[in-house]
């Protein structure tokens, strides 16, 4: 069954074949065109479609929108953009200057039909209206990181933020605009999907501004039989991609959880974007092979995208196994270039003997086998020596600033178990750790703690001080937590509970000669399965159980004539999930709701959850946020 990225690469490649259904044909010559997108379009294409793709696709050169270009004739121009103001006014320029002969514009939400007046006048003016073959709004507004993970924005991803949606002196208009913003992409998220969301979120939310726009902008498509775009029944060709039942879309507020965003991981995604901070599935490690003396050493891309066998196996893996199966993969591939060495050697390539010629029969096929998997062995190759870059880069990481450490307190702290050593100590601690580490292992501590003496509080303070962190976070999450406990609903979905860590002695494989990971001072740490609150709760409303936090949630079904809000009685288990959290998502929550998953199918339950977020943040970025907001109480905007 296809899945929501799949769908949205043969939404744009259909774009790229000038949004025509081409036949099948194994000799199909592409039509060669030009691809121009704004920085919108750029980010959600670079993700998924690669430029050998592209040029398979007959894109010849791909250039952005607000760049200067050269005229091109005889080529098709397919742009790919929002309908900004900004942008149309450099599409009519496109047409004054003449630059094409034929345009194919593809617009990333729908264009008003005051804008496409606009457009026609322009293009009449230019006297280029039959050079306009094709003017399309295609719903692929959204991000696709994985195969069942999404965000909306990427450039300029503070306007979604959480820190946007917080602030205290957001105007109405501009709360607005940002919450028809993430309706947008999650209607044009529904339409890739082909399906029609029942809705539940919950009330007195940002939540909930965007549940009850989306229901409206949903219940109004699908009663207007012109346009509606879920005409398709799922077992047509290209239905929907949840069969039989149709999925339940969650919308979670942020506020419901601060401690995991800013959390210590332990699995290798999650890693990777914490400390080396990938941005759409791209990351970049210094390049040790730059060594030339006085020159410094300059950052290597590694692209981590699903044609990496060993990126898809391992992403949601604790580093020590990682950096054990990278040991494995490298001895694999010594014993397949020892087998052609040797293979050489009995055919007699490196000393022509006749007793040589003599054994050519008999190994001629091993080495035509050998021979026609070198292209594999070398793209292995390639992908070890990236993987041992990146493991590495990590691997010091993990070793300068006590990570393994840090991930093992605050999974103590998370599961309310006791920690070896009293937590002020350890904040004292001048080896502990950078002073982002210790701030944010203070805030789940905080976060997490019950009943925790005042005067405790502000020694612990008084430590952070002395390290040299900044305590603007520390303003805003007393007052989030005030709120939070007076609300038993929001604070009792922030509630931890299971899970914690158990530690190996030693490294088994690891710390052998030869290794090219030197693991020594660093935990082998086993992590115990737990549950993060959005999986518990996106459980609980998957399995339409009965509770006090969840039995509260709106329930809204864009198929109803008459909008409603009241939960039906009978309700059968869904069996797939949309879970959005408006504010900002990160891969610790995404791993976590995977790990849920492949438990269930253990237990042979199918169920199936798609991960999706404003924006992808990590803990240094969500720290900064929470620190302008807390800036922002501590010195108020006079109105």
């Amino acid at each position: 069954m296809l899945t929501l990225r799949d769908r949205q690469i043969n939404a744009i490649k259909q774009m790229l074949n000038l949004n025509t259904q081409q036949p099948k044909m194994l000799a199909a010559e592409p039509v060669w065109k030009i691809l121009i997108f704004d920085r919108v379009g750029q980010d959600i294409i670079s993700p998924i479609i690669s430029i050998k793709e592209l040029r398979e696709l007959g894109v010849t050169l791909h250039v952005q929108l607000h760049s200067d270009r050269d005229s091109i004739p005889d080529v098709p121009a397919v742009y790919f953009c929002l309908p900004t103001d900004e942008n149309l006014d450099r599409i009519q320029q496109d047409f004054g200057n003449g630059l094409y002969d034929v345009y194919h514009l593809n617009f990333l939400a729908p264009i008003t039909r005051q804008k496409i007046e606009d457009l026609a006048a322009a293009a009449l003016q230019a006297g280029c209206v039959a050079n306009i073959h094709r003017v399309y709004d295609q719903y692929v507004n959204f991000i696709s990181l994985e195969d069942d993970f999404f965000i909306l924005k990427h450039q300029k991803s503070e306007q979604l933020s959480y820190y946007s949606i917080n602030r205290a002196n957001t105007r109405d208009e501009e709360m607005e605009a940002l919450m028809d913003s993430i309706v947008d992409s999650l209607f044009a998220v529904f339409v890739t999907l082909g399906n029609v969301p029942i809705i539940r979120c919950p009330r007195n939310s940002a939540a909930e501004m965007v549940a009850r726009k989306l229901e409206k902008k949903l219940r109004e498509n699908l009663w207007d039989s012109r346009s509606n775009l879920f005409h398709m029944d799922a077992t047509q060709a290209g239905g929907g991609v949840f069969s039989f039942q149709r999925p339940v879309l969650l919308l979670l507020d942020r506020n419901l959880d601060l401690a995991t965003p800013l959390h210590h991981t332990w699995s290798y995604q999650a890693l990777v974007h914490d400390v080396l901070e990938l941005g759409l599935n791209l990351v970049y490690v210094e390049d040790d092979s730059a060594t030339n003396t006085g020159t410094r050493k300059k950052p290597k891309a590694c692209d981590l995208d699903r044609n990496d066998r060993f990126w898809v196996t391992h992403k949601g893996s604790p580093f020590p196994t990682v950096a054990e199966a990278i040991q494995e993969e490298l001895e694999s591939y010594r014993n397949s270039e020892d087998e052609i060495k040797r293979l050489k050697t009995s055919m007699g390539i490196d000393g022509e003997t006749e007793v040589a010629f003599s054994m050519v029969n008999d190994t001629t096929a091993r080495l035509t086998n050998a021979v026609n998997s070198l292209p594999q062995l070398m793209e292995k190759k390639r992908l070890i020596d990236m993987h041992t870059k990146i493991a590495t880069a990590i691997l010091n990481y993990i070793k300068a600033r006590r990570l393994d450490s840090f991930f093992e307190l605050e999974e103590k702290i998370m599961s309310k178990q006791t920690l070896d050593r009293p937590l002020l100590e350890l904040l004292k601690d001048p080896e502990f750790g950078l002073p982002e580490d210790k701030l944010r292992l203070f805030i789940i501590y905080y976060i997490c703690a019950q009943n925790v003496p005042e005067f405790e509080i502000e020694r612990m303070k008084e430590a952070l001080q002395e390290a040299g962190c900044d305590l603007s976070p520390l303003a805003y999450v007393q007052r989030w937590k005030g709120i939070m406990n007076r609300s038993p609903a929001l604070s009792q979905a922030a509630q931890y509970e299971g899970g914690g860590t158990r530690t190996v002695s030693m490294f088994s494989k690891l710390v052998s000669q030869g290794s090219s990971f030197v693991m020594e001072g660093v935990k082998n740490l086993v992590v115990k399965r737990h549950s993060l609150p959005v999986t518990k709760i996106t459980e609980q409303v998957m399995e339409c159980r009965s509770n006090s936090e969840t039995d509260d949630y709106l329930y809204l079904d864009p198929k109803l004539l008459k909008g409603g809000d009241v939960l039906p009685k009978n309700r059968a288990p869904f069996q797939d999930a949309v879970v959005f959290i408006v504010g900002g998502g990160n891969y610790i929550e995404y791993q976590n709701l995977v790990d849920y998953i492949k438990q269930k199918q253990t237990a042979n339950v199918n169920k199936r959850i798609i991960y999706g977020a404003s924006t992808l943040s990590n803990a240094k970025l969500f720290l900064k946020e929470l620190s302008a907001l807390g800036r922002e109480i501590q010195a108020p905007v006079l109105s």
